[in-house]
Parts: structure tokens; C-alpha cells; sequence
């Protein structure tokens, strides 16, 4: 199998619309983990995650279901993996995991590992340089999340098998990201989202019926919190993010992942009032200059102009 023809060597200079799906990215994505928190004081997490992509694939399989046949078996099931593992197996880890008691901000952080596992396997499987400028950045990021999350790194009760689940969603995240990259299966973005929305609708729903938890709560919030999540998590959030992969690659889209913590910060502000300290906006710059470094560096050229 040979690596794909898109790695950093080849990608152009940023456009309006890079610079525009990148925000989109990190501010939709980051909506994420604001419906997580509105649908869980409803329902359990698979039953939102059900929900969401029931509705999801209500929507987009009419508009595209014409087109999957023409993809070929191969793709479709190369489509189908990268969507289990970047969509339900990443969101079913992370968001199962604080509602087993991890804190939020422990969770933040075992997700910011991605971009420095993505990176590493990028390098080894799809040709992308790791310079050492790349590597500061990627190290900075990890740095800058940590004093976001500082706060909510407390002691807690919680079960050691607990912190397995975000862990493991970090790690499927990772993996799909990579694998998209390496395959580039036919298709183009609404092709991809119509079967991973589909793929995990199959995967959370199936395992949601098994444990009895498909029964919507009578809540109207519920309703709010799935609304939320489908429209500014879903199509927002992972359609921004399997644009900038296609256009920009694995490591950079992962680096952007660096700034959701901060931004879901203030999405907390905003919608619950919740305070933000000095060492978060401390930790906010630290991340945003990381990603600088990240991004800042074009055709595989490092801080002193070589490749």
C-alpha cells in the first residue's frame, strides 16, 4: 500500500478557506463537549450519541445514499472504519469516561496527547516531517492544555479502568485520522460523513439497545442537547474537521485540537457562567502559539529554513 500523495511536502499555502475551516474546526468541535455536558444531565451518553446519529443519518442518507454504490466495496469499508473509530469509538470514550467520574479536565488532557501521537505515526506512515519546530509546537500544545485544565486535575474516587475510556478514545481518534490519510478512499466529504454517520449510528445504537438505553428521556433539555450536538457537533465540528485532514493533513488538523480546550472554556463563560483564571488564559496563549508553530511551518521547512 502506498502513502497518500497529500503530506505537508506537497500542501499549498493557506487560503481564506483553510483559515476559515480551521476556525470553523475549533470552535465547532469544541461545541462538542458543551452538548456533552447538556445531553448527560439527561441521559446517559450513548443514548445521546444514539440519538444524535440516528437523526444524523435521517438527514444525510436521503441526500447521498445514491452515491455510496459507486464508491466500491473497498472504500465504503475503508469509510466505514475511519468513521467507527473518529466518531464512536472516540466520542463513546471520552464522553463515557467523565460520566464515569474522570474529571473533565483529565479527559481534556489525555486527548491533547493525539496531536503527539498523530504526528509520530504521520511521520512513520504518511512521509509528514516532524521538525524541530513542529516538535517544540506539539510539546508547547501539550503544555498550554494542561495549565487550561489545571484546575480540574483533582484527586478523585474514580475506578483506574475509568481513565482507559478516554484514553482509548484518544488513541481511535488517532487512528482514524491516520488511516484517512493513508487510504484516501473514494469520495468526497458528503460521501465520507453519510457512512461514518451511518457506521455509527449501527455501533452506538446496537450497543445501547443491548443495555436497555434507547428510550428518549421526556426532557425537553434532551432534545435541546441532541439538536445541539447534531448540528454545530456533527456537521460543524467533524465535517470542518475531515476538510482540513483532506486539505491540510493529519498533523496539522490534529494541532489544531490544541485550542478546543481553551475555546470550550469559553463556551462554559458563555452559556454557564463558569469563571476563567489567570492560568487558563495563560494556558490559552501557550496553546495558541504552539499551533502557530505547527501550522507556521510549510513544505517541510524548520526554523532555519531547511527541510
Amino acid at each position: 500500500m502506498t502513502a497518500p500523495t497529500l503530506s505537508p511536502a506537497t500542501v499549498r499555502t493557506s487560503t481564506g478557506t483553510d483559515v476559515a475551516a480551521a476556525a470553523a474546526l475549533v470552535v465547532f468541535w469544541s461545541s462538542g463537549f458543551i452538548g456533552a455536558r447538556l445531553g448527560t444531565e439527561h441521559a446517559p451518553a450513548d443514548t445521546l450519541l444514539t440519538w444524535r446519529y440516528l437523526l444524523a443519518a435521517l438527514i444525510v442518507v436521503p441526500l447521498a445514499a445514491h452515491r455510496l454504490p459507486r464508491l466500491g466495496r473497498r472504500s465504503l469499508t475503508q469509510h466505514a472504519i475511519v468513521g467507527v473509530l473518529s466518531q464512536a469509538m472516540y466520542l463513546g470514550g471520552v464522553v463515557t469516561g467523565v460520566g464515569a467520574g474522570v474529571p473533565a479536565g483529565t479527559a481534556a488532557l489525555i486527548a491533547a496527547l493525539q496531536p503527539l501521537v498523530v504526528a509520530n505515526a504521520a511521520r512513520r506512515w504518511l512521509g509528514e516531517p516532524v521538525t524541530a519546530r513542529r516538535r517544540l509546537g506539539l510539546w508547547l500544545g501539550f503544555t498550554g492544555v494542561g495549565l487550561v485544565v489545571a484546575d480540574d486535575l483533582t484527586a478523585t474516587d474514580v475506578d483506574a479502568w475509568a481513565y482507559l475510556l478516554p484514553l482509548g478514545g484518544m488513541l481511535a481518534l488517532s487512528a482514524g485520522t491516520v488511516l484517512q490519510q493513508r487510504w484516501q478512499p473514494a469520495g468526497g466529504l458528503v460521501e465520507s460523513m453519510t457512512v461514518h454517520t451511518i457506521a455509527s449510528a449501527l455501533l452506538i445504537g446496537t450497543e445501547a439497545a443491548a443495555f436497555g438505553r434507547l428510550d428518549v428521556p421526556a426532557a425537553a433539555g434532551f432534545w435541546w442537547a441532541v439538536v445541539w450536538v447534531l448540528v454545530l457537533s456533527t456537521a460543524g465540528g467533524y465535517g470542518a474537521y475531515l476538510l482540513v485532514l483532506r486539505r491540510n493533513g493529519a498533523t496539522r488538523v490534529s494541532a489544531l485540537l490544541y485550542l478546543t480546550p481553551p475555546t470550550t472554556l469559553i463556551w462554559s463563560w458563555a452559556m454557564f457562567d463558569d469563571g476563567i483564571g489567570v492560568r487558563s488564559l495563560a494556558g490559552l496563549v501557550v496553546c495558541a502559539v504552539a499551533v502557530w508553530l505547527v501550522l507556521a511551518t510549510r513544505h517541510g521547512v524548520g526554523p532555519s529554513g531547511a527541510g
